[in-house]
């Protein structure tokens, strides 16, 4: 039997990455959270060159006059950007429904210690407003 190295890499061809990886690892590095290497190394693509390769296919910079182009996105790019953004959002909302749900309970939690405290040793925790209180206290400082 043969038995393959842990570190032996796979060979990949450009259709292994989804176009939205690639503007994404593009995008990383433009903006210059990231060198080639880094970026290499960080995601596991094996050369360099395949991510030199997509800067010139997919980045906004200009290798003939080498400077950065202001290209408008085709609909394709923006339908995906569109996308990457909704999914980034409804994770956010359930993340924060979840969080809405946990303060609800933590409430509704804390609400039924006081009661229970306020049972158990007779004493007022909660200041209760009448609103009789209210309005001698407007109509004392209109008197004044």
């Amino acid at each position: 039997m043969k038995q393959k190295d842990e570190n032996q890499h796979v060979k990949r061809t450009q259709k292994d990455y989804s176009y939205t990886f690639k503007l994404s690892v593009v995008e990383e590095i433009e903006r210059g959270e990231l060198g080639i290497r880094a970026a290499s190394r960080k995601y596991g693509i094996q050369s360099h060159s395949t991510i030199t390769n997509w800067l010139r296919k997919y980045g906004t910079f200009d290798w003939y006059n080498k400077t950065h182009l202001n290209l408008s996105k085709s609909p394709e790019q923006k339908l995906l950007e569109l996308e990457q953004k909704v999914k980034l959002l409804e994770k956010q909302k359930a993340s924060l429904e979840k969080k809405l749900e946990f303060t609800d309970k933590k409430a509704i939690f804390f609400d039924m210690m006081i009661d229970i405290a306020e049972e158990e040793l007779k004493i007022p925790i909660r200041k209760k407003y009448s609103p009789e209180q209210s309005n001698d206290s407007k109509n004392s400082t209109k008197k004044a």
